[in-house]
């Protein structure tokens, strides 16, 4: 008979998810430097606005390099112990 909790024994494999999730995150987070640098191009001097972008840039990369490594990351699972009577 099978026990319902053998189906929870396989860990997820989230490596595509990390990977995607990372890359979508510093896309969104580009392109809201890129609409940042644009919108501040009248009002802003020009060493403010690159220190703005680079900000939210530094922002996208660190994240998406936390998403890439927390999903990528297998996580190790303790031996079963081996049972004692045998059938």
């Amino acid at each position: 008979m099978m026990s319902p909790a053998m189906f929870f024994d396989v860990g997820p494999s989230a490596g595509g998810i990390a990977v995607f999730a990372s890359v979508a995150f510093f896309f969104v987070l580009a392109s809201v430097a890129f609409f940042a640098f644009k919108m501040l191009r009248k009002s802003v001097k020009m060493a403010f606005r690159l220190v703005i972008v680079a900000i939210i840039l530094l922002i996208a990369i660190a994240g998406s390099v936390t998403f890439w490594w927390l999903g990528s990351s297998s996580p190790t699972r303790p031996d079963r112990p081996r049972p004692t009577q045998s059938r």
